[in-house]
């Protein structure tokens, strides 16, 4: 589309806001795999963090958003209309991130030069003069919501309300003794030892004891799984798909001697500059776990396989929108290849954790139920305050759980013995 000189200031983040949700939408990408073409040519900062926002306010909220518009059109838009997408933007930015409604129209009508922004501004004229509302918390997409009421229950209504913000900021110190001197430093609240939680927001690296590496951003969720494992006290233990390094971080804080595994040698540099920073160390190996061979078997092992991550929902709404069946089954194959040779390379008596950061049964009950090793159960003293693990001695979570206190991502996580 060609750039008119007279679009406004603010113009070129609304028109990579609507690249990215282009993106998600049209080709199922991920709103971190669509950012870099999206967002080329945007300042770093304000525009770039603008044009983010803009995009996922529209995606946790897309199906009220229709609604709305749908409510104000005599005619449906069809549901790949760049009219409709521009008014989405535009719905999100008024009622989700407080822009003036002028400013709005200002910014959005733009990018539907030589289209129908009559349209686009009658819709959005009338809508404001209403004035339209969104529910207190959002519904879920179609394709999302047929899966959690499958599964029974009241899951979907569970889920629902921790999709109504982003999330706050996690920590994960890397003393867990001093809790209580960091949530105070820092203005902050811990949920269990070793974590502080922040208002969202914050500017991670102008942060207190960054620079020193007293800590590192971790979901309090995805911090669950190494914590599972316990004390090192000088043993082996294996991280497999380590990156962006988390989980390494805390095991060898923990004590453990950490083989840290990872096919992506680009995420694992990310792990590279974090133990650099934190001065914890750990042997990173560039490898793929479905090829690799340890040279001896481990005292623990840890499997954060990959999955469809539909837990993160709440901090990468765009998985509500391109997750289906297909993705699921892919997933579920390939953490069972991964379940296999992670349990064949456990020393006797070892632990395994395996934990996923999905929704879904098949990427997580499903793949615990026939893992051929001793069932080693989690018990709710390890966990924070208001979880507790399944009858199965499995820990289930989802993002409506721990509401009061800003919520976590949701996680699948098991433990065995070997």
């Amino acid at each position: 589309m060609s750039e008119s000189t007279n679009n406004p200031a603010g113009f070129p983040a609304r028109r990579a806001a609507l690249r990215l949700m282009d993106a998600v939408l049209r080709r199922g990408e991920t709103l971190d795999q669509a950012q870099g073409a999206a967002l080329k040519g945007l300042i770093e900062g304000a525009d770039r963090a603008l044009a983010r926002a803009i995009a996922g306010e529209t995606l946790r909220w897309m199906a009220d958003l229709d609604a709305l518009i749908d409510s104000a059109t005599t005619r449906r838009l069809p549901d790949d209309a760049k009219a409709r997408s521009v008014l989405r933007m535009m719905l999100a930015q008024w009622l989700r991130l407080e822009t003036p409604a002028h400013a709005v129209v200002a910014t959005a009508l733009p990018l539907l030069e030589g289209g129908p922004r009559k349209l686009a501004h009658g819709v959005f004229s009338t809508l404001s003069k209403r004035p339209a509302t969104l529910p207190q918390v959002p519904t879920l997409p179609d394709l999302a919501l047929a899966r959690w009421i499958e599964l029974g229950g009241d899951l979907a209504d569970a889920v629902a309300p921790g999709l109504a913000v982003p999330p706050p900021l996690d920590l994960t110190l890397s003393d867990p003794a001093t809790t209580g001197e960091w949530a105070e430093r820092l203005g902050g609240i811990s949920l269990m030892p070793g974590h502080v939680r922040l208002a969202r927001g914050t500017a991670v690296e102008q942060l207190e004891g960054f620079a020193d590496g007293h800590w590192w951003v971790q979901d309090i969720a995805a911090s669950l799984p190494a914590r599972l494992l316990g004390a090192g006290e000088d043993r082996a233990a294996l991280d497999l798909c380590a990156a962006p390094g988390g989980k390494t971080l805390q095991l060898a804080a923990a004590g453990w001697r950490v083989t840290a595994l990872d096919a992506s040698d680009k995420r694992l540099e990310r792990l590279r500059e974090n133990l650099l920073r934190t001065g914890l160390t750990a042997d990173v190996i560039e490898g793929d776990a479905l090829q690799w061979q340890p040279k001896a078997p481990f005292d623990a092992v840890l499997l954060d396989a990959p999955c469809t991550a539909t837990g993160t929902c709440r901090r990468h709404p765009d998985v509500l929108h391109r997750i289906g069946p297909r993705h699921i089954s892919d997933m579920a194959e390939l953490q069972s290849k991964l379940l296999d040779r992670a349990a064949g390379w456990l020393k006797p008596g070892g632990r395994l954790v395996y934990a996923t950061c999905s929704m879904e049964p098949e990427e997580g009950e499903a793949q615990a139920a026939v893992v051929p090793l001793t069932r080693d159960p989690i018990r709710a003293d390890e966990l924070p305050q208001g979880l507790a693990p399944t009858a199965e001695g499995w820990l289930r979570t989802h993002p409506g759980m721990l509401a009061e206190h800003g919520g976590l991502d949701g996680f699948f996580i098991a433990r065995w013995r070997g």
